[in-house]
């Protein structure tokens, strides 16, 4: 998850953010917030830990969107050339210190909500940095690495809000209000497992869809991406196989977490019409398709958070209803 497409000027220190991505990087810690504390008590969370976790979520993805960067240059001068760092709006070492800052508030942020999920994003932001730093320079694999560690996000925000008590206990946590009245003997529930495969399958495909569109730069600066090694026709088949995947995953997750209509009415429409823009890249096996089912992809997975999250307030605000009638 560490291509874009270029955008128009603006403040390089927001452009690195990615904000054409913004809704994706946003609904996923959101999510899986409403829904971690949903099935483990049928209730939101505390506004003020959910506030913070979504901002730690997105503090955490972008340091690693903003820290790539750093690690691209050469190769962003012939793909971006007007990226804010290619284009010398930013130096590198500004940009490291951005990238630092945003992993700082990340990480004070998820130590706080529970030390469990502080590892799972030491875990995380070491295995996107083995993509950054080595991978991608040296194996048409290089992009297992980042959905793991995406894959990771989901489980990092769901121990803030359901602790698997390994590292504290209930009493201990933020979230000691909503978890100590609820007696849950499962580490990781199914849909949570779930969700971290859904995201982690799909950035292999969202990811690829990108470093298609990347082809070019990367082969002419060595690096053995897999659109490089097997060209963009393959990569086209296996990004889509990677999207029928994670569709496939997304609905195990409403399964699982028994949701409503409103959630699989959204998922399903959402994967259909994603699933028909991976087969146009199949027919269209260009560099430049790759870049615009990039973009797609982020289109999909925030609508598919965002009908999750609408049925689960919708489910929790029900439910409080019902409880307070009888």
């Amino acid at each position: 998850m560490v291509s874009t497409i270029e955008s128009k000027p603006q403040n390089p220190y927001l452009e690195m953010l990615r904000p054409e991505i913004a809704d994706m990087d946003l609904a996923l810690p959101a999510a899986s917030a409403l829904l971690a504390s949903y099935l483990l008590a049928g209730a939101f969370p505390p506004i003020i830990p959910f506030i913070i976790a979504v901002i730690g979520g997105y503090a955490a993805i972008t340091s690693s969107y903003v820290f790539n960067d750093c690690c691209d240059v050469d190769i962003d001068e012939i793909n971006l050339p007007n990226r804010p760092l290619p284009s010398s709006k930013i130096s590198k070492n500004q940009a490291l210190s951005y990238a630092l800052v945003l992993a700082i508030i990340a990480a004070a942020i998820a130590f706080y909500l529970n030390p469990e999920s502080f590892v799972v994003l030491i875990i995380a932001v070491a295995t996107i940095s083995i993509y950054s730093v080595v991978a991608k320079r040296m194996t048409f694999l290089s992009f297992l690495p980042v959905g793991i560690a995406y894959g990771l996000v989901p489980i990092g925000i769901w121990l803030a809000f359901d602790p698997a008590g390994i590292l504290l206990t209930a009493q201990d946590s933020v979230m000691a209000e909503l978890v100590t009245e609820v007696h849950d003997p499962v580490i990781l529930p199914l849909p949570a497992i779930f969700l971290g495969i859904m995201m982690c399958v799909t950035d292999w495909g969202f990811t690829l869809s990108g470093v298609a569109r990347d082809v070019e730069g990367d082969r002419a600066k060595g690096a053995p991406t897999f659109p490089v090694t097997f060209g963009v026709p393959v990569t086209s088949k296996f990004v889509t196989l990677c999207w029928v995947a994670g569709v496939i995953a997304s609905l195990i997750i409403g399964w699982t977490a028994q949701l409503g209509p409103i959630f699989f009415a959204g998922a399903i429409l959402a994967g259909a019409w994603m699933l028909t823009q991976s087969f146009d890249f199949i027919k269209n096996s260009l560099p430049e398709r790759g870049g615009q089912l990039f973009l797609q992809g982020s289109r999909y997975r925030s609508v598919m958070f965002g009908s999750l999250i609408v049925d689960v307030v919708l489910s929790t605000v029900s439910t409080g209803y019902v409880s307070i009638l009888w």
